[in-house]
């Protein structure tokens, strides 16, 4: 007989007699995301059969409702859809499943779980319900991840499980865009599907007021509909718009709905209402609550605006109490979540209501009177038993006392509030913003901007190491965010958060010292399946190659590593700007390249293509990889290699980040290139970005002047640049000196910033910005 399972006081299971012993499973083939913290592979395997039941403690619907989402599960995988039965098994019954409230031997806490499969029965163990839905989780990954028609067998296996973080979050803006109560049902069950346990609800914003207000119809009637949307990126200039009406709002009705749905999942929604900032929407059906009294119009551009609740009056803070008091019974989450990030105090510091505010109240500055504005609202929650939380933006001008931070400019305010021992959820836009590109940003979606592939999600750490023990004890988790301004369609959506959600659920569930990236993206491979099979429209850009080219200066060449955020695919790839195809050249290692060449790669499996081909060029040259000072730092967000970068034989894209351009903020480029030895130069040509949206503007003279010693230089070339028509796009402009036979071994490059030319032109702008790239000596 196979032994009984210790249940801790729980009764035993007796197993029948096992035949025909099979090796334990490799843990590899095992592929459970977020990884479990002790899984331990055995012999043999359960099987799917027409008479497997599951069994549920009796007289306890919550467990019946959970064996019956567990039956759904196996019915989609196999076929086979197991009967639910409210009994406790008897000693005799075998080929069961059996989930049971017991508390483990380990304590595994609320929302761990115990799960033995044996080849005669399978037993799932925890001490509340939440950790019986985890774990079918896990069996749900054990289970085929594509449906079969086939005989199907759970692999034998015992896990002891529970989860590092109490917080482990996703967030969905819908006032950008909506998306309706169904597909936010989706959304839930992805979350669930990753063992995730919050949902971050925005439901105000400036482009609309998406909850029901019964109080203030106006909020949804008015506030949530707009003119028109933008079109393109922010930064194209001029904007422009699609002028077609658009918005929509959740009933209470509707509301309840989705929340309801969640709790099924045991996952809390926590709503997020936007104060005193991200108003627009409010203030157009309520222009009276602001510092001016409009009017205004519910915002169809992107960005922060100056209007903002007015909190030097008291009908405000009447209105938000009252919306408060009809959201906060909708949710059961004593987390309120009020925004409070990026207000501007414009409108406070001209409003003699805010003023007056302020000097009865002995605040000293517009910060303290936006914390003012918290700590009253505070006050109000708590004493409806729930407790606020903001963005980090709330610790300016003084936290207030019972507040939760989250953490977004980067992890020092989550770091500053946990300090102050108050709770802090991390989701710095560093690692957690998907609303950012997950690979180059020709090959993907139109975005916000921002570079983060799945790599970078799974090294997330949300604990900072210098919290002392107890001091960690106030990070209660991370999630991620998706907001919506460049994500109009619910496939795009699914887009953003497919895979990276499987990374991020393994920051936060599996020890850190477990985490494995090899690991990770072999679990992936099956975890695509089970996308395919609920036909999710998850990216593949982990699956594109991504080239890094370093720059050997003493060979002068171009070392070009290869990788993709996928295992399995082969890459192979072309130097002559072919497209590559399955008989190109196999990447195997790192190799050097010394002449021009257009470098193109893809992954491949089964000879087809796996994501998108992507391209690198480089372009040698007479200063190619030559030796070059810069007189001036470049700014420290868009310094790239320094000087190197001038010659480097890489193109700058049009997108200023890439890492490609060195950015200098109201100063000029001076630079100075040695050739090594006394060279003949027939043409000089220097590379400059104009994007007058984010205020790069191309230089207003480029001079170039030549030496033999580096002492005495001779000026070959001084022309003034002529700016290119105004246009919506980045666009890159070339200089180019035709110099007769020239003899040199220093050259040297000046590019004069725009910044004092904007300055007689009577522009306020300050900080014009000058990105130059690729400095080509032919």
């Amino acid at each position: 007989m196979a032994a009984a399972l210790s249940l801790g006081n729980s009764f035993c299971f007796v197993t029948a007699p096992v035949y025909g012993q099979q090796a334990p499973v490799s843990q590899q083939t095992l592929s459970i995301i977020p990884q479990p913290v002790q899984l331990t592979p055995q012999s043999g395997s359960f099987a799917i059969t027409p008479s497997t039941k599951i069994y549920v403690d009796p007289k306890n619907e919550e467990l019946r409702n959970i064996g019956l989402s567990l039956s759904q599960e196996i019915k989609r995988a196999t076929g086979v859809q197991p009967q639910v039965v409210q009994a406790a098994p008897s000693k005799q019954s075998t080929g069961g499943i059996y989930l049971t409230l017991a508390q483990p031997a380990q304590d595994l806490g609320p929302e761990g779980y115990k799960l033995t499969v044996q080849p005669a029965q399978v037993v799932l163990a925890a001490s509340k319900p939440q950790g019986l839905f985890f774990g079918t989780q896990t069996i749900r990954q054990l289970l085929p991840a594509q449906p079969s028609t086939a005989a199907v067998s759970i692999p034998a296996v015992e896990v002891m499980d529970k989860p590092r973080y109490d917080w482990r979050g996703m967030h969905l803006d819908v006032s950008r865009h909506f998306f309706s109560t169904e597909f936010v049902k989706k959304y839930i069950d992805f979350l669930a599907m990753h063992k995730m346990n919050t949902f971050h609800w925005h439901l105000t914003d400036d482009q609309g007021w998406r909850i029901e207000i019964k109080k203030y119809p106006k909020l949804t009637s008015v506030g949530g509909w707009r003119d028109g949307t933008l079109i393109g990126h922010y930064t194209d200039q001029p904007h422009k718009f699609d002028n077609i009406r658009y918005g929509g709002f959740y009933t209470q009705e509707q509301i309840k709905e989705v929340v309801k749905y969640a709790q099924d999942r045991y996952i809390t929604v926590v709503p997020e209402i936007e104060m005193p900032g991200h108003a627009v929407a409010a203030l157009t059906a309520y222009p009276e609550l602001s510092c001016t009294g409009g009017p205004f119009k519910v915002e169809g551009l992107w960005g922060v605006f100056d209007d903002i609740f007015c909190a030097g009056n008291e009908q405000t803070f009447t209105f938000l109490q009252d919306v408060l008091t009809e959201v906060m019974p909708l949710f059961p989450s004593k987390i309120v979540h009020i925004g409070g990030d990026e207000a501007p105090k414009t409108r406070w510091h001209e409003c003699p209501k805010c003023q007056a505010r302020m000097k009865a109240e002995n605040l000293k500055d517009e910060h303290e009177l936006q914390s003012y504005f918290v700590q009253r609202m505070e006050k109000f929650v708590n004493s409806k038993g729930k407790t606020i939380m903001g963005w980090d933006e709330i610790l300016e001008g003084g936290l207030a006392p019972n507040a939760a931070v989250m953490s977004w400019r980067g992890m020092e305010g989550g770091t500053a509030a946990a300090k102050q021992k108050h709770n802090v959820v991390m989701t710095p836009g560093s690692h957690v913003y998907f609303d950012h590109a997950q690979g180059e940003a020709s090959l993907e979606p139109l975005s916000i901007g921002g570079y983060l592939p799945l790599e970078t999600v799974y090294s997330f750490e949300p604990t900072p190491k210098e919290l002392t023990a107890e001091e960690q004890k106030y990070i209660l988790g991370a999630q991620a965010n998706l907001w919506t301004e460049y994500i109009p369609t619910e496939q795009q959506v699914e887009y953003m958060v497919l895979p990276r959600m499987s990374a991020l659920s393994e920051v936060l569930w599996t020890p850190a010292s477990q985490k494995n990236w090899p690991s990770f993206k072999e679990r992936m491979q099956k975890q695509y399946q089970r996308y395919e099979a609920l036909g999710a429209n998850y990216a593949k850009s982990a699956f594109n190659v991504r080239q890094q080219l370093a720059i050997d200066t003493t060979q002068r060449a171009a070392v070009v590593t290869m990788q993709t955020d996928a295992t399995g695919p082969q890459i192979y790839y072309t130097l002559d700007g072919a497209a590559p195809t399955a008989s190109a050249q196999t990447y195997t290692k790192p190799f050097a390249v010394s002449n021009s060449a257009v470098i193109k790669a893809g992954s491949f499996e089964n000879g087809k293509l796996v994501g998108k081909v992507t391209t690198k060029e480089v372009t040698t040259h007479k200063a190619f990889a030559m030796p070059t000072k810069l007189a001036t730092e470049p700014n420290k967000s868009y310094k790239g290699q320094g000087g190197l970068t001038l010659v480097d034989g890489i193109k700058g894209s049009t997108n200023h980040t890439d890492g490609q351009w060195l950015g200098f903020q109201s100063s000029d480029l001076v630079a100075t290139l040695d050739l090594k030895k006394e060279t003949e130069i027939s043409s000089i040509k220097s590379t400059f970005l104009q994007h007058s949206g984010s205020k790069i503007l191309l230089p207003t003279n480029v001079e170039i002047a030549v030496s033999k010693d580096g002492k005495k230089y001779k000026t070959v070339y001084s022309a003034p640049v002529a700016a290119m028509a105004e246009q919506p796009k980045p666009a890159i402009s070339e200089v180019k000196a035709d110099l007769k036979k020239t003899k040199a071994r220093f050259v040297k490059v000046t590019a004069k910033n725009a910044q004092p030319q904007a300055a007689e032109k009577g522009s306020k702008d300050a900080g014009i910005w000058l990105f130059a790239d690729e400095i080509v000596v032919q």
